[in-house]
């Protein structure tokens, strides 16, 4: 026999799921409203940002553009990017690899001094770099720079390709091995391909970690070597026109491309 708690509790859920919906469109609401208050107000006409923009105009990426400081922090950040990833992804893999297969007496202690990174605050990381780096003779150099970025972003690659490793079948490797592969052989046509989603994951983390880095690269750079991030950074402290807002609008837009392309390619769901 039916009871009033056989016909309340399918309305009782319903509005439970209604209620995490709700929730759920908030907190999506809260991350995309910034986003959207520095795309629109790119196109502000006026001297200063609006929201929404009374009219729409390019006159401010025109703007950016036309400025050589701009241009030349953007040219320095593409050289880092395309130098820091390829390097830290090699890096973070053999690490990786090498700390998930071998056994040797120091492991945790070299594990722990890859990732230290990651807890050290970058302030202070920043500092220890520049006095290494100056007395290298490399402090405000491009290649200083690339070290710094490469230090901070291995730790991230370092964990992505350790997930990937620890969630393998190793018993994928020894059958390969078993019918007579090299274990050179073994790694080029099996590990590798098994751990492509983390090794693509780990260059991802490296090239946003790279592209994004202030703290550390305000001690290492020098007036021919300012980064994106440092020129907006020292931009915003000085002026405040929606020249920041179209950077920020492009570099949006990048992003939003970036992750169509991992989409099609390999899936979000496996290179993160």
């Amino acid at each position: 026999m039916a009871t009033d708690r056989d016909f309340t509790a399918p309305a009782s859920s319903i509005g439970w799921r209604w209620l995490g919906r709700a929730a759920g469109g908030l907190v999506y609401l809260f991350l995309i409203l910034p986003v959207l208050v520095i795309f629109l107000s790119a196109f502000s006409p006026g001297a200063y940002p609006q929201f929404p923009p009374d009219s729409v105009s390019l006159r401010w990426f025109q703007a950016f553009f036309d400025n050589r400081a701009w241009l030349k922090a953007l040219q320095v950040s593409a050289w880092l990017l395309l130098v820091v990833t390829p390097l830290t992804t090699l890096l973070g893999t053999t690490a990786a690899y090498a700390l998930a297969r071998l056994q040797f007496r120091g492991r945790d202690v070299l594990q722990a001094f890859v990732l230290s990174p990651l807890i050290i605050p970058q302030v202070v990381l920043g500092i220890a770099l520049l006095y290494v780096l100056t007395g290298m003779g490399l402090s405000g150099s491009l290649t200083g720079l690339a070290i710094g970025h490469i230090l901070v972003a291995l730790p991230y690659a370092v964990r992505t390709v350790s997930v990937s490793l620890a969630s393998m079948d190793r018993r994928l490797e020894t059958a390969s091995m078993s019918l007579g592969a090299t274990p050179a052989y073994t790694f080029r046509h099996v590990t590798l391909p098994l751990i492509k989603p983390g090794i693509v994951a780990g260059a991802v983390f490296a090239a946003v970690t790279s592209f994004g880095e202030v703290s550390v690269s305000l001690f290492l750079t020098a007036p021919g070597t300012v980064t994106m991030p440092v020129r907006i950074f020292t931009y915003i402290d000085q002026t405040f026109d929606p020249v920041v807002n179209a950077v920020s609008a492009i570099f949006i837009v990048l992003a939003v491309l970036a992750l169509v392309l991992i989409e099609r390619t390999i899936g979000l769901t496996k290179a993160m």
